[in-house]
């Protein structure tokens, strides 16, 4: 029986290069994978998924407004979906991924962050938390050594605390932290501005 996986992880945790390496194991046996990302996500081109270890594949954009159901009756013989950046789909579309599983069989995985750089969830993770079948989390670590947990957005060498949900960064705009570290730096940082 086919499940809707959601695996999530902070920034820096190897979700997009584990979801290219399920796709590559499938595919060895085989299968043929429909590999897709929402068009939001544009850091690495608009139709590639790219980890930060070099691996990247083509895959098939997901505007916000399309019906992931008409997308799919337009591929051929999918044995397996596997969607990158997945807190970017919308909880509509995550909605006709759960169908695709319960009415199709199709087995869908999808990878990506749990939560925003305030610690909010994203849309697409929210709805993805009410109705997954299996929920994994793919671990990092803080450079304390404890679990990272948040993604702390960086600007000029400072935490940000206010913004935009989607603001699309690497290596350079994002660092992932424990919750006690990135609490420990806004409040540092607070008090140097303060007493600066």
């Amino acid at each position: 029986m086919a499940k809707l996986y959601f695996k999530y992880g902070a920034m820096g945790s190897s979700k997009s290069a584990q979801a290219l390496i399920t796709k590559f194991n499938y595919e060895e046996l085989g299968m043929k994978v429909w590999l897709i990302k929402p068009s939001t996500d544009k850091r690495d081109g608009v139709e590639i998924v790219k980890s930060r270890i070099g691996l990247c594949q083509k895959a098939d954009i997901i505007l916000p407004e399309a019906n992931i159901i008409e997308l799919f009756k337009e591929q051929k013989d999918i044995d397996v979906i596997i969607a990158d950046e997945c807190q970017f789909l919308t909880p509509e579309q995550i909605d006709q991924l759960r169908f695709l599983v319960d009415e199709h069989n199709m087995p869908v995985l999808c990878f990506g962050l749990r939560t925003d750089f305030l610690t909010h969830l994203f849309p697409g993770s929210r709805r993805l938390f009410e109705v997954a079948d299996s929920l994994t989390e793919i671990k990092t670590v803080c450079a304390c050594g404890h679990k990272a947990t948040v993604n702390a957005r960086i600007a000029d060498g400072k935490v940000v605390t206010k913004g935009d949900q989607v603001f699309l960064g690497g290596n350079e705009s994002y660092v992932a932290m424990c919750h006690k570290c990135w609490k420990r730096r806004i409040k540092r940082e607070a008090e140097e501005r303060r007493d600066g």
